[in-house]
């Protein structure tokens, strides 16, 4: 009887250790699913950067200027992160373009990548500028076009009109953005905006406590 009763106990004892590892599993499962998926870092080498070049951490977005949710995370999340960690030197931040609505996104594209070149001083006015542009109702209204770039550009300090309506004509950056068209390929960007902090790529780039406590970890991890 006393045998019996000791492997009573012992049978209780490992069915609690086994549901506490496999809770613990399924903790961790959650955890991974609702923060984020581990990529490599995407070159930013020749992309708009935002910030100290030797910033610790290194955050990407990529978006679309046809895109709602990129004028809406623009909008909202981007002036936080600016703020509290790219003016205090702690992050960069860095663009690639999409090309998920055609010919428009491509044209804002080319745009922006000629102001990148030759004015690249007026580059984030620019960029803030065209996402303002973007139609709040009947988000599919072609509305990026060589007319609405100028108008825009012209309302920017620092850039050559003359230049970009130039390059736009001879589509003279195509280059550059058929390199992030690579960039979107390689790491299978299938929304926009998606964000990647430092190789982690955000299931949800809309949640802010998130981004900051991935930040934050990778400010850890490099102290």
């Amino acid at each position: 009887m006393k045998s019996k009763n000791s492997g009573m106990k012992i049978a209780v004892i490992l069915t609690i250790i086994i549901l506490g590892a496999l809770t613990t599993l399924v903790v961790i499962n959650s955890e991974t699913k609702n923060t984020g998926s581990e990529v490599k870092i995407p070159s930013i080498e020749g992309q708009p950067i935002l910030g100290e070049a030797n910033a610790p951490v290194t955050v990407v977005e990529f978006g679309d200027f046809k895109c709602p949710s990129c004028k809406e995370w623009g909008e909202t999340i981007f002036p936080r992160l600016v703020s509290e960690y790219v003016d205090t030197g702690k992050v960069k931040f860095s663009y690639i373009n999409v090309l998920f609505h055609g010919e428009e996104s491509q044209l804002g594209s080319i745009a922006a990548e000629s102001v990148l070149k030759n004015s690249p001083e007026a580059y984030w006015d620019f960029h803030k500028g065209l996402f303002k542009e973007q139609p709040s109702k009947n988000h599919d209204a072609l509305w990026i076009n060589q007319k609405k770039i100028l108008e825009v550009a012209s309302g920017v300090p620092g850039i050559d009109v003359d230049k970009l309506k130039t390059d736009i004509e001879q589509k003279s950056e195509l280059g550059a953005v058929n390199k992030d068209t690579e960039l979107v390929e390689e790491f299978n960007i299938q929304q926009t905006p998606t964000i990647i902090i430092n190789g982690i790529m955000l299931e949800d780039p809309f949640d802010y406590e998130k981004i900051k406590t991935h930040i934050e970890q990778e400010l850890d991890g490099n102290q």
